[in-house]
């Protein structure tokens, strides 16, 4: 399950919201998404974990949680809709 926390502290980086999750069970990966000019974070990312039943307890137990300081919201991604080229 891929899983969307926002709200993150600048400072965090992908190891410390992999550490986050580790404890509802194996994460696979661990990504927060930094801005592509600044490098800086961009406040959000990303969480996948194999175990649908272990990332939903994450989800339940981690959300709205304190994270350095801010309420961090955690949810499952959604798909991004598909890109179209067409312009009509």
């Amino acid at each position: 399950m891929n899983i969307y926390v926002s709200n993150l502290a600048f400072n965090i980086q992908d190891e410390e919201l992999k550490n986050l999750f580790t404890p509802f069970g194996t994460v696979t990966s661990s990504k927060v998404i930094n801005d592509r000019e600044t490098g800086r974070s961009r406040g959000f990312g990303f969480v996948e974990m194999d175990d649908d039943a272990a990332a939903k307890k994450a989800i339940q137990q981690l959300d709205q949680s304190s994270l350095d300081g801010r309420a961090i919201r955690v949810s499952e991604a959604r798909e991004k809709p598909a890109r179209s080229n067409n312009r009509y």
